[in-house]
């Protein structure tokens, strides 16, 4: 199975079709919503921003309402323990550490209990940069209580965390859903600054005035809400919508 996985999981070419093929293989051990994020531009979790971070699930709507649009997940145990940490744990860990937790937490417990979100696992990606950070929460269905999640982590604990952690690095390669798009021009230039290009030497490299190179420049930062145009290149890369070959 994981080398179908695997096989399947490099041929796919779009974040939707990925995401969509990775939900129906982690269903298939018994987890069938998930919570997925990720940012470059790594906080704490009060810190980062909607532009900021990648978020990907099946979960319903008005589960993630509340938990995600409208920052729940600011108090949520297993994001904190996410941000702290490298791997996977149970959420076992939740009800071994109910005494220290804070109201805010112990809010965001009773909303999970409410839309059946109690028992699974969390697993705190491994990222190259300091700056990254990427997590995903894996929901047993209705039904399975906390023992039988960690006896099916206990069979297929290594086969379920590899997949994972290939799915997420997979993610990161690959243009963001959701977000604002850059025209040619405007990426192409972003690319030349990405490149040490000056303005001048991009007008000349492109055959156009300094002004056009200037207005496509304003225009990337505006398209990308940045200050400069460094935070301009920056969010792009992060977006995965520079220096990508076409598909």
């Amino acid at each position: 199975m994981i080398r179908d996985y695997l096989e399947e999981l490099m041929r796919l070419d779009r974040i939707e079709a990925l995401w969509a093929f990775h939900v129906a293989a982690m269903a298939q051990y018994g987890f069938d919503r998930l919570l997925y994020g990720f940012t470059r531009f790594r906080a704490t979790p009060h810190q980062i921003t909607e532009d900021d971070f990648l978020i990907l699930s099946n979960h319903d709507p008005e589960y993630l309402g509340p938990f995600v649009e409208r920052g729940m997940y600011f108090h949520a145990p297993m994001v904190r323990w996410s941000f702290e940490n490298v791997g996977a744990c149970s959420w076992g860990w939740m009800s071994e550490n109910l005494g220290a937790m804070t109201p805010e937490e112990l809010r965001v417990l009773e909303f999970n209990r409410t839309h059946g979100v109690t028992a699974g696992y969390s697993i705190s990606f491994k990222d190259v940069s300091p700056r990254s950070k990427g997590a995903i929460g894996l929901v047993a269905r209705p039904g399975l209580i906390q023992a039988e999640v960690d006896d099916i982590w206990d069979q297929h604990g290594r086969d379920i965390l590899l997949m994972n952690q290939i799915s997420h690095l997979r993610i990161t390669t690959l243009p963001f859903i959701g977000r604002r798009t850059l025209t040619p021009r405007q990426r192409e230039v972003l690319e030349w600054v990405g490149d040490g290009k000056t303005t001048q030497d991009i007008a000349s490299i492109l055959g156009v005035s300094l002004a056009t190179v200037e207005k496509h420049l304003r225009l990337a930062r505006e398209m990308l809400e940045a200050e400069t145009t460094a935070q301009a290149v920056l969010k792009a890369s992060f977006q995965n919508q520079i220096f990508v070959v076409e598909t």
